[in-house]
């Protein structure tokens, strides 16, 4: 029995088949072909007919895969089922031809859209923006700047000029690829300030660090408010990021529009005021998804290009912290859209959730601990407080990630 174990070995990855095909001997041209059919790609369909769960259960089994249905879909017990299959891309690819000859219950439209999904780009094309090119290929860090006196995180406050061209020099100098201005706190229980208010902190900060700091730093502005996002894009700012996903002020997505630039749409259920009061999903993931498939066609059909989009699950935003675990655990399945992933964890109640009630002070392990798991699952950008630690981290866990 020893000798039966010295000779066999579990691969962990799709990588590792594609580095043992070369161990092994194989013609170097099939790795894409074995790296294909090694990797389990699970999709989740919602709400199918009865009759149309049945059919893609049969045609995924006769593939070679398999998909799950609720228990009484075999005898139509039920109004609809959801659907979990599991399978390669190749046989996705199959499962798209035989469904392309059954044009009822949407089962060809299905077919289609589980084939574009695949076929989205981990890596998004980069983003052009007035002072830069946003490029992909590996994570970005956002560093955070708050001209408030009461964002969640002391550390993060910076309302005179020469404070906040400082904590700007100092971010760059420690590989900040975007700085994030903003001007209104956003944390659970927090009043709106007046847009007077948040134009006279962000404003300013945004110029000085345009005529002090740096021509080609980029500037992201946090704002749901249109004016104070057109305000800060003539004052240099590069990107709009709106907690509301376009939804507090109607007037944001022409702002984004009419200035051609990258726009973060993030996810948010409730008002900062009001979001941490009891929480409730049915189901998060499916209410996420449903979430950024309309306000991606609300920003496309109102004039944003697609390529502009940047999305963002809004951690701590309406969220319990099962919700904020899931969405961890769904970072990859968030590829789908082909969009870039931003994720901002940095020093949130999640951590101090999990740590005993630590306070913000006391979460930088915890943070980079998340840092490390979303750059891993694919995650574009990470937004945090601590440049410098992050920055390092992302490296590090990019590096392992890519030469696995």
């Amino acid at each position: 029995m020893d000798s039966i174990k010295s000779k066999v070995q579990m691969l962990s990855s799709i990588t590792d088949i594609a580095r043992e095909v070369k161990n092994v001997g194989a013609d170097l041209s099939t790795i894409s072909i074995f790296t294909a059919k090694g990797k389990i790609v699970p999709i989740k369909l919602y709400d199918l007919v009865p009759a149309a769960a049945n059919i893609i259960k049969q045609e995924m089994l006769a593939l070679g895969g398999d998909a799950i249905v609720h228990r009484n879909a075999i005898n139509c017990k039920i109004e609809a089922s959801d659907v979990l299959l599991l399978g390669t891309p190749r046989h996705y690819r199959y499962l798209k031809e035989k469904l392309a000859y059954m044009p009822y219950w949407g089962l060809k439209e299905i077919g289609e859209e589980i084939v574009t999904i695949l076929e989205k780009p981990v890596i998004p094309d980069p983003m052009t923006t007035p002072h830069g090119i946003l490029s992909f290929n590996k994570p970005l860090i956002m560093g955070i700047i708050n001209t408030t006196p009461d964002s969640f995180f002391s550390g993060s406050r910076k309302q005179a000029l020469e404070e906040i061209v400082t904590a700007a020099k100092q971010m760059i100098e420690n590989g900040a690829d975007i700085l994030d201005i903003g001007g209104e706190s956003t944390r659970p229980g927090a009043d709106p300030v007046s847009l007077e208010e948040e134009l006279n902190r962000v404003i300013p900060a945004i110029r000085a660090i345009r005529e002090e700091v740096s021509k080609d730093i980029i500037i992201s502005i946090d704002t749901y408010k249109a004016k104070v996002a057109e305000e800060a894009l003539k004052a240099g700012a590069d990107i709009i990021n709106d907690i509301s996903g376009l939804r507090f002020d109607e007037n944001m997505v022409k702002v984004a529009t009419e200035w051609n630039v990258p726009v973060i749409i993030m996810h948010i259920k409730g008002t900062p005021r009001n979001m941490q009061k009891n929480p409730h999903y049915d189901n998060f993931i499916k209410e996420l998804h449903e979430y950024f498939i309309e306000r991606i066609d609300y920003a496309i059909t109102h004039g944003i290009d697609e390529k502009n989009i940047i999305l963002d699950p809004g951690i701590g935003f309406g969220k319990r912290l099962q919700d904020n675990v899931d969405i961890f655990n769904q970072i990859e399945g968030m590829l789908m859209y082909g969009r870039p992933i931003l994720i901002g964890a940095s020093r949130k109640s999640m951590i101090g959730m999990i740590l005993d009630g630590i306070p913000p002070e006391e979460r930088l392990e915890g943070t980079l601990a998340l840092t490390t798991l979303a750059v891993d699952r694919g995650a574009h950008i990470i937004r945090v407080h601590d440049v410098k630690e992050n920055r390092r981290v992302a490296d590090i866990a990019y590096y392992l990630k890519t030469h696995r």
